[in-house]
């Protein structure tokens, strides 16, 4: 299964100079896992909740004094959209990163997960 099949569209982003807290009520209010971080309008890194459990809550910092680009993890790695899945799965198991910006012509039109490329995988087993 090819990665535009299954990535995530409709790409929630923030900005690299916002708080952490504005980054934690915007994936509670969205109910997301992660946000792309854009900097001068590029997505250049990630910022997901394990970022901000490791990097915020567990140091007891507070998310308001944060800047997003203090945690997030960059740059945002990209794939392909016609990249296989199990591919994908190569290369999150190498990398140890669990997900993926999807860029065609220049241009970030999703993400994919290791979720996503879970069920993947599962909808080719059982096709």
């Amino acid at each position: 299964m090819k990665t535009r099949e299954v990535m995530t569209t409709g790409i929630v982003t923030i900005e690299a100079d916002d708080s952490v807290a504005d980054a934690m009520k915007k994936m509670l209010d969205r109910r997301l896992t992660s946000l792309i971080v854009e900097e001068e309008g590029d997505a250049h890194g990630i910022i997901t909740r394990k970022d901000i459990i490791s990097e915020i809550i567990s140091e007891r910092k507070d998310p308001k004094k944060v800047k997003v680009a203090e945690i997030m993890s960059k740059p945002l790695l990209i794939v392909s959209p016609d990249l296989d899945t199990k591919y994908i799965a190569r290369l999150m198991a190498q990398t140890n990163v669990r997900r993926f910006g999807v860029i065609e012509e220049g241009k970030l039109i999703g993400v994919i997960s290791n979720s996503d490329v879970l069920r993947a995988e599962t909808l080719r087993i059982v096709e």
